[in-house]
């Protein structure tokens, strides 16, 4: 159900501009893609923070909480360590930043693979806590059981797969996924049973285009593609990884800032104007009133 929200402007740094907003709902996003064919694409990106998610939402359809949070804010060296309380703080944060985009929060490791009755007391518990719209899980047809249960119990679903980094270990790294007939044939399997069990929507990562073309024409739900293909349904980026925050990057992303060198610059000019005694000036300071 669509609720209609107003910016409360009390706290002029959260809230500056006072607004109504609708927010979109899980069913819309489903109706992107009629017949096989998704005239608006869906754009979707990752956000950790309430600040990041205002200035994202007025872009985004979907705003995503990704587990990727234990690299890019906690300098993890995978999502495997990641842990439900980082996800479920991250995300109330995101949703008390946004107000049109949903939000999607991944679930971490360990915390949904052991049964569905697992799956669905995290996924409870993350939508209770933080308010978000839908959850996201990484597997294939092993967890096709789960989708089903937790989507028949009103709990929204995005799919995940493809290069799946919760299961690096198993992977041996996080090179793309499906070159091989028989590892394209397993994932195209994985598509097919995860949409089928009433996922709204499917990340799609990591996988050769040609791959990704034909999941995108299997599935009948949007497929969102993360290195896949433009021909996917939408698609999505790392937040850090899109504005160039990081020298090194995945093949697949395009850097549309260089966000890292700006800041690095600003720093830089912070430090010699203290070190020269120019700040604070006089319009930075206090005086006693007459």
């Amino acid at each position: 159900m669509s609720t209609t929200y107003t910016l409360d402007t009390a706290t002029s740094r959260a809230h500056p501009v006072p607004e109504p907003v609708r927010r979109l709902t899980v069913p819309a996003i489903a109706a992107r893609k009629a017949a096989g064919v998704t005239a608006e694409p869906v754009v979707m990106l990752t956000a950790y923070t309430a600040r990041m998610a205002q200035l994202l939402d007025p872009h985004c359809d979907m705003l995503l909480v990704g587990d990727s949070l234990g690299q890019v804010i906690y300098g993890l060296d995978t999502t495997v360590k990641v842990t439900l309380e980082m996800m479920i703080a991250h995300g109330a944060a995101v949703v008390r930043g946004s107000y049109r985009s949903v939000v999607v929060v991944d679930l971490p490791f360990g915390t949904y693979e052991a049964s569905p009755e697992q799956a669905f007391a995290t996924a409870a518990r993350v939508l209770r806590e933080t308010g978000a719209a839908a959850v996201k899980m990484e597997g294939g047809e092993v967890l096709a059981q789960t989708v089903a249960f937790l989507v028949a119990r009103g709990i929204p679903v995005v799919g995940h797969v493809g290069l799946t980094p919760q299961a690096v270990n198993a992977l041996g790294g996080y090179g793309a996924r499906g070159r091989s007939e028989a590892e394209a044939a397993k994932i195209l399997g994985d598509a097919r049973a995860i949409a089928a069990a009433g996922a709204f929507a499917l990340v799609v990562e990591g996988v050769v285009e040609p791959l990704a073309r034909e999941i995108q024409a299997a599935v009948p739900c949007p497929v969102i593609g993360i290195g896949a293909s433009a021909a996917c349904d939408g698609q999505v980026l790392v937040i850090d990884d899109m504005l160039g925050m990081f020298e090194r990057v995945p093949r697949f992303v395009r850097r549309f800032d260089d966000l890292a060198g700006r800041i690095s610059d600003a720093a830089a000019r912070y430090a010699e104007a203290v070190r020269a005694r120019s700040f604070p000036g006089d319009a930075e300071t206090y005086r006693p009133k007459p």
